[in-house]
């Protein structure tokens, strides 16, 4: 994959957070705050982003996923979740409808994105086109933070794992750090790390701590 490095010129996006936008973006730095013990300086989207650099700091990667899926899982009550994961099984129907709710919940979260087509192995091993995939055109979280290890330790990682173990709904997330954009596909079984083209992504020229290491540090601490 490319390393951004070499790329500095993508334009960045501005964007016009609607009245529910704010809602949600100061809902989710509150649950962050709490979560990290600690408040934000800035307001709005800035703040947001300024909560996660916090919540690398002295931590290690595993310890960062952890704290995110803390705040993750308290989004949602306990019996919310362990109903879905206990009525609803992944069928084509379920993958499907979760994307397309993905695309109506966490614009304000990631930028514009839409419903698309994939090609999904279910864990039984049976193969079947769905419109389970949602297509982020340019990562807003990705494009402010300017960070790999940010984009895949408390984006990546802990969404895979919130939707496949406390949903019951298999997910994978395939960052492209060439132009940003992103493929999320409900339905498709997560593979190991270590096996993906994140694991081996340099920094990007973006990042503000970047590294001069072949492989973004942050991923593998």
């Amino acid at each position: 994959m490319a390393n951004l490095r070499q790329n500095s010129t993508v334009e960045k996006t501005t964007y016009h957070d609607s009245f529910f936008d704010q809602l949600f973006i100061r809902l989710f730095a509150r649950k962050m705050s709490n979560a990290v013990g600690e408040r934000n300086h800035q307001s709005g989207y800035d703040g947001f982003v300024e909560l996660s650099q916090k919540i690398m700091q002295g931590r290690n990667s595993q310890q960062q996923q952890q704290l995110v899926a803390i705040v993750l899982q308290s989004l949602v009550p306990a019996p919310v979740l362990w109903g879905i994961r206990t009525f609803f099984s992944p069928t084509q129907l379920v993958c499907e409808l979760n994307a397309w709710f993905a695309t109506q919940l966490f614009e304000w979260l990631v930028g514009p994105c839409r419903v698309e087509s994939a090609e999904v192995t279910t864990e039984s091993g049976q193969v079947r086109q769905q419109k389970s995939a949602v297509h982020i055109e340019k990562c807003r979280y990705l494009e402010q933070s300017g960070c790999v290890g940010m984009c895949v330790n408390m984006c990546k990682l802990p969404t895979q794992q919130f939707f496949t173990e406390k949903f019951g709904i298999p997910l994978t997330m395939t960052p492209n750090f060439e132009d940003l954009s992103c493929d999320m596909v409900f339905g498709q079984m997560p593979p190991p790390l270590e096996t993906e083209a994140a694991y081996q992504q340099p920094c990007l020229q973006a990042c503000a701590v970047a590294s001069e290491a072949p492989v973004c540090p942050k991923v593998r601490t």
